[in-house]
């Protein structure tokens, strides 16, 4: 016995017990369109019939203080799939955009069209490391080429926008989309899945059953309150699924929207709500566009009807969810502009942290370009067509009534400054001044009846009366006008695995979290690409370049044919931190071509790391 128990002891030493690996949950992330911050009954409507969200709230978390990364819909949900800003990725308004327009003082950005492939999303991450993935709604981040299958989703189900009300169908394929995600979840049960429903409903139209609009007709507007009544079933339909399954405590349910709710007047059945007590809506960084509903369930890990007032943006939830699954962002994407809220989410505080936003347009809402930083309870708007700024102590003014610009300056100046440097370390955009710009016009759209301050009425119909000429002139404006967006359409891409090396120590580094041209130290190191011109044409010259702090400040020289371009590599605090740098245009001739990278000078210890160069066609 005793040389038994010996024996046992020494192999106990010697193979220790390996605890098991902790269970992956599922995630389900739900995403309505244009809801806004107040429209359902957990966040005080009391008018809108939405229990099945209402329970969600009451058993999971509630966030009063959410804000979308952007106050419209294809960044928001780039942000959503990237955790990048939508600054950074140079995609910062609705897929195509509005037109330029004379009643516009700036021009446009003219910014990405599409997702670029090469941008890594959650569902790409999360499938890497075993998960199923599934979308079934609204993508709108780009056409063929960069849909959902392309950015890692197994399973994509886009039906149209709009379907006909019927006993089994919403206006919005809410139950379409709700029975193929169900389908998705029935089938993958047996392992970990990403199940990602971005609805359309309650965008515009508001193509509700007749018999709940008549059934809501003492609502603010009948149609939209229609179309939240059935959301709020579909969403019931899948907790449902998830408990017939026996998968609720396994899975973290999250519901929130892309940006906030349509206050103004856009189409003949809007305005769809009214964000009382806060400013505007979609399409402005007030508040009332940037605050939306944040509800997360995950049992016995989030404390069931507990509420959190901390100020989060959506683009937290990527490295959180990668963080729940248990994977690193360090080690499988690299930096990301969001923060892991896990500890929020399990009861605990998060050091503050200043929130951004770049919305560099004119949108059909009526908004014009700014900036936005909100720094504990202060928030700092400058307005990009001028350079003046607008100052808040959200604390005591959450309705954004009271401009302290001028009283406070002790408060604005250090903000705007913040808001200043974070927009160069993410390479965003600026708006140039438009030829065309016509002052009265201007000044008919945007001053004279100045969109943000609506006040809204009893009912959207008697909101929409003071409007209706206003809605009139925005939509001519852009009359027989086309976006200006860079479509990947003639697009010639250079990746880093794909340069020919000329160096001692500059090599491609192939880790999920890097892949870029790095280990640059050596200032006589250099790269290039043998490529195929399409067209003959002139082509804009786009460099993707990170930089750690202390490196920035090396010239280099990017060669392409008998065309030199030089640029100032910019730090960007960590060297896989990638912006985008428009360097230049040059002209090619159809046929063979060459481009290469040539540092020339150094002065801290590295030059940068590269990770794709994009020649895109000049219209």
């Amino acid at each position: 016995m005793r040389t038994w128990l010996m024996a046992f002891l020494v192999c106990a030493l010697l193979h220790p017990v390996i605890a098991a690996e902790p269970e992956r949950p599922n995630i389900v992330l739900i995403l309505a369109d244009d809801l806004g911050i107040n429209d359902l009954g957990c966040y005080g409507r009391k008018e809108h019939t939405t229990p099945q969200l209402d329970l969600l709230a009451k058993d999971g978390l509630r966030f009063t203080c959410a804000y979308t990364a952007q106050p419209i819909c294809s960044p928001s949900r780039a942000a959503l799939m990237t955790g990048k800003c939508p600054a950074r990725l140079h995609l910062t308004n609705y897929l195509p955009g509005r037109p330029d327009a004379p009643s516009q003082k700036l021009l446009n950005v003219v910014m990405e069209g599409q997702l670029p492939v090469e941008e890594v999303t959650l569902a790409e991450l999360l499938k890497r490391h075993g998960y199923a993935t599934g979308l079934f709604g609204k993508w709108h981040l780009g056409g063929k080429g960069f849909g959902p299958k392309e950015q890692g989703f197994d399973v994509a189900f886009e039906p149209p926008t709009d379907s006909e009300p019927s006993a089994t169908e919403g206006g919005k394929n809410e139950y379409a989309i709700t029975q193929a995600a169900m389908t998705f979840i029935e089938e993958h049960q047996e392992a970990p899945f990403f199940c990602y429903v971005p609805h359309h409903c309650p965008h515009i139209r508001l193509h509700g059953k007749p018999e709940l609009i008549a059934k809501h007709q003492r609502t603010f507007n009948p149609a939209n309150a229609a179309l939240l009544e059935t959301l709020d079933d579909a969403v019931g339909l899948l907790l449902k699924k998830l408990d017939e399954l026996d998968l609720a405590k396994k899975t973290i349910v999250i519901f929130t929207s892309d940006n906030g709710g349509l206050h103004v007047l856009e189409s003949p059945d809007s305005p769809a709500t009214h964000n009382t007590p806060y400013r505007a809506g979609k399409g402005y960084v007030y508040e009332g566009g940037l605050r939306v509903p944040l509800i997360v369930r995950w049992p016995d890990q989030v404390r069931a009807g507990s509420v959190s007032d901390a100020p989060v943006v959506l683009t937290d939830l990527v490295p959180t969810l990668l963080h729940a699954a248990g994977i690193d962002p360090a080690k499988t994407v690299g930096p990301l502009d969001g923060v892991n809220l896990l500890p929020l989410l399990k009861g605990e505080r998060l050091p503050p942290q200043p929130l951004f936003w770049h919305f560099p347009h004119y949108t059909n809402q009526g908004s014009r370009p700014a900036g936005a930083i909100r720094d504990g309870d202060w928030k700092l708007i400058e307005h990009l067509e001028d350079g003046t700024w607008e100052l808040f102590n959200l604390a005591e003014d959450a309705g954004e009534t009271k401009n302290l610009a001028e009283t406070s300056p002790q408060h604005g100046i250090p903000l705007l400054s913040k808001l200043h440097a974070w927009r160069k370390s993410v390479g965003a955009q600026l708006p140039a001044p438009n030829p065309e710009f016509d002052a009265a016009l201007h000044r008919r759209l945007y001053v004279d009846q100045d969109p943000s301050q609506l006040k809204a009425g009893e009912t959207a119909s008697v909101t929409a009366i003071a409007w209706k000429e206003w809605r009139v002139a925005m939509n001519s404006a852009i009359k027989d006008r086309q976006p200006k967006i860079t479509p990947a359409t003639g697009d010639i891409r250079l990746h880093a695995k794909d340069a020919r090396i000329h160096a001692k120590t500059m090599r491609y580094e192939p880790e999920p979290h890097k892949n870029v041209l790095g280990y640059w130290v050596n200032p006589a190191d250099w790269a290039d690409w043998e490529f195929d011109v399409p067209a003959a044409g002139r082509y804009e010259v786009e460099i993707q370049q990170g930089c750690g702090a202390g490196c920035g400040g090396s010239e280099v020289h990017v060669e392409i044919g008998d065309t030199k371009l030089a640029f100032i590599v910019q730090e960007t605090g960590h060297f896989q931190h990638m912006i985008l740098r428009n360097i230049g245009t040059v002209e090619l001739p159809k046929g063979k071509s060459t481009l290469a990278i040539k540092p020339q000078t150094k002065p801290g210890p590295a030059v940068m790391d590269v990770r794709r160069v994009v020649l895109r066609p000049v219209p």
